[in-house]
């Protein structure tokens, strides 16, 4: 079964500030996520995982119950810490957001 991607407005404007390769490369790797959206790294729950790109990471969520992977940040791995406490603190946030725009 294929998983629908979506893109968080957040996701878009740190993925617009990258190098043209790094973008290339982190869309094929998002490309991936549709056949098999367990693929990155698991971070405190089996439904957060991460991804890496060269020294970029970035971050989704996958929503079984929707068959949907929400793409939610990107930042270098300096970063890592604080962009994967904020998107655990905006986790209810993000359902609804899957609710309210991707669900018919």
């Amino acid at each position: 079964m294929k998983y629908k991607i979506f893109l968080t407005e957040e996701f878009k404007k740190d993925f617009n500030r990258c190098d043209k390769s790094i973008k290339e490369r982190i869309e094929k790797e998002i490309d991936q996520l549709e056949e098999n959206p367990y693929a990155g790294k698991p971070l405190s729950y089996k439904f957060l995982r991460e991804k890496k790109v060269d020294n970029y990471r970035f971050y989704y969520l996958v929503y079984e119950k929707y068959v949907i992977v929400l793409i939610v940040g990107l930042s270098k791995k300096k970063d890592q810490q604080e962009k994967i406490d904020k998107i655990k603190n905006l986790l209810n946030e993000y359902e609804e957001e899957i609710k309210k725009k991707f669900i018919f």
